[in-house]
């Protein structure tokens, strides 16, 4: 298939638009958007990049150059499926059903953003590919139409209940700064983000977590499960955003061991979010740190969603005097996050290479990030 570039240039028509949509890392709040609660994401250097232009036919011509693949299909073929194009078809399903058509598109995108690193592709693709249709057709939908469509895609099209947070971070994420987000209200405060001598450092398991496999869902229906029994005792209760910790303990008696510690991990890392933004405000990254490890044993021994590589690293990192480490994003593999200090960088990575290895006997990723704007179109000068 010829490339976008191409095409136009054989046409003579305007040349293809380039848009830029980022991944995002989640300092804490793991596991609590989808149960109406607040997350702390920003959006990073790590991005997908999309050359776009109508084509003036009713075909969508994509091409994953880093696959080296493409993908022809036109609005009658919108159904769910497998591959990297269903995330495509559910995007333009989602404008469709909002009374917005587009016609047909040239698109080729790549992207920096490591695959099965945690660090939301699909999020980025799908909030990349709408805006970029939303700008190119003056839709007029804003940012907070398009976090609904991008989630609707991975929800209708790929099988997955995440929450908002993915797709909200690439679409609102603002460079220096993470955002506290309430995923009920879909109100977001940004945050300065000034972590001193610290890097923020990402670790790749190089464990390939598939978000779709049923354990992240069963991990939703848990928590819908809990929310159920608890409103038997507190009629309030519309999500565990709205359980505290006593009424979790009264209606323990309620909820089967394995529904519990989802819900106990799910009210306290809600708590934890909250606390650790007064922290950010105050600048206090020691005490930022330590909520982070709590995070990770929360999710490693209550929710379930870790593996015997991120527990190493963080077990390690703690050993090391890491001020702060946790794994990231939905789970089973991915990446750790880390605040390292500066002077311990170097000796930290190298240390972890060779025992990382020695374990596992494969090696891991380091990928140092920087804080970044949301989803926007680069103008060529």
């Amino acid at each position: 298939m010829s490339r976008p570039e191409e095409l136009l240039t054989r046409r003579g028509d305007i040349k293809p638009r380039t848009f830029v949509a980022p991944g995002r890392i989640n300092l804490i709040g793991e596991h609590t958007d989808y149960n109406g609660g607040f997350v702390m994401p920003t959006s990073i250097d790590k991005h997908f990049t999309f050359t776009i232009s109508p084509n003036g036919t009713d075909t969508f011509h994509c091409i994953a150059s880093d696959l080296k693949e493409s993908k022809a299909f036109t609005i009658h073929d919108l159904k769910p499926g497998h591959g990297w194009h269903n995330y495509l078809m559910g995007v333009i399903d989602g404008l469709v059903r909002r009374g917005k058509v587009p016609s047909g598109v040239d698109c080729e995108f790549g992207s920096t953003i490591p695959v099965g690193a945690g660090l939301s592709s699909s999020a980025a693709l799908c909030s990349g590919f709408g805006f970029a249709l939303n700008e190119l057709f003056h839709f007029g939908l804003d940012r907070h139409e398009l976090v609904k469509i991008a989630q609707e895609s991975e929800h209708k099209f790929a099988g997955v209940k995440v929450g908002i947070m993915d797709m909200y971070a690439s679409l609102f994420g603002k460079e220096g700064t993470v955002m506290k987000l309430d995923c009920r209200s879909q109100v977001h405060e940004y945050l300065p983000l000034q972590v001193g001598d610290h890097e923020i450092i990402l670790i790749d398991t190089k464990v390939k977590h598939t978000l779709a496999s049923s354990a992240y869902n069963d991990r939703r229906a848990a928590c819908e499960e809990g929310v159920k029994l608890i409103r038997t005792k507190f009629e309030e209760v519309d999500a565990l955003r709205d359980v505290t910790p006593s009424m979790l303990e009264v209606a323990k008696p309620l909820l089967s061991d394995e529904v519990y510690r989802r819900c106990h991990y799910v009210v306290h890392e809600i708590d934890r979010t909250t606390r650790a933004a007064e922290l950010l405000k105050r600048n206090d990254v020691s005490g930022f740190g330590a909520l982070m490890y709590e995070t990770h044993w929360g999710l490693s021994k209550e929710y379930e969603v870790s593996c015997e590589e991120s527990d190493w690293l963080v077990k390690f990192a703690s050993e090391m005097k890491i001020t702060g480490a946790r794994q990231m994003g939905g789970g089973f593999g991915g990446c750790t996050i880390n605040l390292i200090p500066q002077h311990l960088r170097a000796e930290f990575e190298k240390q972890v290479r060779e025992k990382y290895f020695t374990a596992f006997k494969k090696e891991c990723d380091f990928y140092s990030v920087k804080l970044a704007d949301g989803v926007h179109e680069v103008v060529r000068q």
